[in-house]
């Protein structure tokens, strides 16, 4: 079954590695194959990725974008996540879903999973801003 995507004007996409930029009117169109994608509210540039958790996204976001360069950016992602287990072991349990996703190969759901550890470790700072 294709996948029915909706863009707002200017709207952006990723899509196999194309950033496709929609333009003044809203547009729907069918993707026929299963490839890559991300819309524009899910993706993280370089730049963007400030903290350990948002560093661990980036990467994972390089891996289904760039599987070429598959080996380089496990051990990128791993040496990310010793980090955050050490500084955070409450993180562990998801970690190990994301990891498990990304052994089988499930890109996309780890990226989704990650969104979740985000938004967790953006709790932890706050906590940690309020006891101070």
């Amino acid at each position: 079954m294709p996948l029915k995507l909706k863009l707002k004007p200017g709207e952006r996409v990723l899509i196999a590695g194309a950033l496709i930029t929609n333009g003044d009117a809203p547009t729907h169109f069918y993707i026929q194959n299963k490839v890559p994608l991300l819309r524009e509210k899910d993706i993280m540039t370089e730049k963007d990725a400030k903290t350990y958790c948002e560093k661990v996204y980036f990467v994972i976001q390089l891996m289904y974008f760039s599987p070429q360069n598959i080996k380089e950016l496990h051990q990128l992602y791993w040496k990310y996540v010793k980090a955050l287990v050490k500084a955070s072991p409450s993180m562990i349990d998801l970690i190990g879903r994301i990891s498990e996703n990304i052994l089988v190969e499930k890109y996309y759901d780890a990226l989704k999973l990650t969104r979740e550890l985000i938004e967790y470790e953006q709790k932890l700072i706050n906590h940690a801003k309020e006891s101070t």
